[in-house]
């Protein structure tokens, strides 16, 4: 599989045009468990990087990573392979939690982990946080919320529980074995988030994303901007203006493609409304907001216009305010964003 993936940036180094003008601002290992990996895998992905992509001198270059995989000597390995930022899963500091998410880590395994990432010369790193699981009481939550002050964690995402189509979790709920999830619970605790992190002085950037200053997410924010980004492996999804494309999610045919040279990927072209709908989701995700003047620029003064008009039902509740001829969503808002964003859909 690394051989792989390194094969695949080769056939894909043109994907940002022939020569690459512009040098890479991040490079993200997720999308499973690259903290397994052992430090020379990791440098052999870098160096395809490296090898066929330009990279700005401070590129971020991010790797997911599990509590139980976190040690002093992997923290050095990652820094001498040149990650400067890790993600942990952290998810909850209550081992009841974990146990009913199967995590395979445990409390004491989080705090470990994110004490030696905090000791490290690491200065970027970031947490996840999960509310709304039905054994997470609201005093639990605050004391997850604490402890990540405490512990000076400079960034965190932090999202609501939600049941997924044909997951394991949908099925014991259809079938009874859990109860469904209370949603008063999810808001309730997404509301207390904001009020504690905000007083703490973290920036909440986008809906679930908190940073203390100078330590937002590049590579997460590319995505809310509409930048360009090339996705490697197998699932992997790119994004290119108006074309989007997905490799197959099968490993077997994956590898089977890349062995002959091939791109294992489907792909499509956005349409004007499909792109305007992507702008409308993304933007109203972030403290930036969706600037009205921007979607006249691309999508017609038309558009502009009936948004600016759609939008007035949810001002008038107070969920959504306009100004600098931006919408924005209000604190009450963030808990409705998606609808919101739906309803003003082309």
């Amino acid at each position: 599989m690394i051989d792989a993936l390194a094969g695949e940036i080769a056939l894909q180094k043109d994907f940002f045009g022939e020569g690459q003008t512009t040098a890479l601002k991040s490079v993200y290992l997720g999308g499973g468990t690259p903290s397994l990996l052992e430090a020379p895998q990791i440098d052999r992905l870098l160096g395809a990087v490296r090898d066929h992509f330009s990279c700005d001198a401070d590129c971020e270059i991010t790797l997911e990573a599990n509590p139980d995989d976190v040690t002093v000597t992997r923290i050095r390995q990652w820094r001498e392979a040149g990650i400067n930022r890790l993600s942990l899963g952290v998810q909850s500091f209550f081992d009841e939690d974990l146990r009913w998410m199967h995590r395979a880590h445990d409390a004491a395994d989080a705090l470990r982990s994110l004490e030696m990432i905090r000791d490290s010369d690491l200065e970027d790193f970031s947490a996840d946080l999960i509310f709304g699981v039905p054994t997470l009481s609201d005093a639990h939550w605050e004391e997850n919320i604490r402890r990540m002050i405490a512990l000076q964690v400079p960034h965190l995402s932090c999202y609501g529980l939600t049941v997924e189509p044909r997951t394991p979790l949908e099925s014991f709920i259809r079938s009874g074995k859990y109860a469904p999830l209370d949603e008063a619970q999810s808001a309730r605790q997404f509301e207390r988030l904001m009020d504690r992190l905000q007083q703490a002085g973290y920036t909440q950037y986008e809906i679930s994303n908190f940073a203390m200053p100078g330590h937002r997410a590049r590579h997460n924010s590319s995505y809310w901007k509409g930048e360009p980004y090339l996705g490697i492996g197998p699932s992997a999804h790119s994004f290119r203006g108006d074309r989007r494309q997905w490799n197959v999610s099968s490993n077997a045919a994956y590898l089977r493609a890349i062995a002959q040279g091939k791109i294992p990927c489907e792909a499509e072209t956005l349409s004007a409304a499909m792109s305007l709908n992507e702008y409308v989701m993304t933007s109203l995700r972030t403290i930036e907001g969706c600037a009205l003047s921007h979607i006249a620029l691309r999508w017609g003064l038309q558009e502009s216009g009936r948004i600016r008009r759609q939008a007035e039902l949810w001002i008038g509740r107070g969920q959504m305010v306009c100004e600098a001829d931006t919408l924005h969503l209000t604190r009450r808002g963030k808990l409705f964003a998606d609808g919101i964003a739906a309803a003003l859909f082309a």
